[in-house]
């Protein structure tokens, strides 16, 4: 196999995308990067959001070789609740903190933005996706004034 003769320190396990997702949804732990093409790696993300709470909370990448990059939360543009207020943004502000860490070589600053996410989180802060209750929920404005506050 070309990955295990090109990266003989990493452990790797071909799998079939039914199989791929059965384990991944029981044994989560059991994976650190998933190398797949973009269909299935498309499935395979929204099955596993429901282990974050939420399509809102994963962010994405498409990668190839080198630096460059496409980031975007899993869940794209989400264009059935555009413009309603309803949309998580921690999944593409964290999608940004990829793109520094990865394209720009910016760990500080990604693992910062991180940070702020989680802050807001612990601070309560739940959109519509993510909220107990649907009058816990904020808007997606206030969602991302929280992380930006707790940036500061």
């Amino acid at each position: 196999m070309l990955m295990a003769a090109e990266f003989p320190d990493v452990e790797v396990e071909t799998l079939l995308v039914d199989a791929a997702a059965m384990h991944l949804l029981s044994r989560p732990s059991d994976f650190d990067v998933i190398v797949t093409e973009n269909m299935f790696g498309d499935i395979l993300t929204d099955e596993a959001s429901m282990l974050a709470g939420s399509l809102g909370m994963l962010p994405s990448a498409s990668l190839g070789d080198g630096t460059i990059g496409l980031y975007e939360p899993i869940h794209g543009s989400a264009p059935d609740i555009a413009g309603q207020g309803r949309a998580n943004p921690c999944a593409m502000i964290a999608s940004v903190a990829m793109m520094l860490r990865h394209s720009f070589g910016l760990e500080g600053e990604a693992a910062t933005i991180e940070r702020a996410i989680e802050a807001a989180l612990a601070n309560g802060a739940r959109t519509a996706d993510i909220a107990a209750a649907p009058t816990q929920a904020i808007s997606t404005d206030e969602m991302t004034a929280e992380i930006i506050r707790c940036l500061s």
